[in-house]
């Protein structure tokens, strides 16, 4: 039975103005403009800024479905609404 890990990956090379193309559209999409220095992208602080941006937005995704459940159990809906829902915001 052969895995997904097994097998190997294929190569994908990019060349350095690519890699620096998309490094500067992470950073178009932060809120943080701190990022350039002397008008050089920061590379490394672009994908750490990158990395906790997500973090945050799963954080917030998770506070707000915990917000909704509750806000569905208090209102006064059919089980079948509150199915209908959840299977739209899932």
């Amino acid at each position: 039975m052969s895995s997904r890990r097994s097998q190997p990956m294929p190569s994908r090379s990019i060349t350095d103005q690519q890699f620096d193309d998309l490094v500067s559209k992470l950073q178009s999409v932060l809120p943080e403009a701190r990022l350039r220095r002397n008008g050089k992208v920061l590379t490394a602080k672009a994908l750490q800024e990158t990395c906790y941006y997500i973090r945050s937005l799963h954080r917030e995704v998770d506070d707000l479905s915990e917000r909704l459940s509750e806000l569905l159990m208090t209102t006064d809906i059919s089980a079948a609404q509150a199915t209908i829902i959840r299977s739209l915001i899932m």
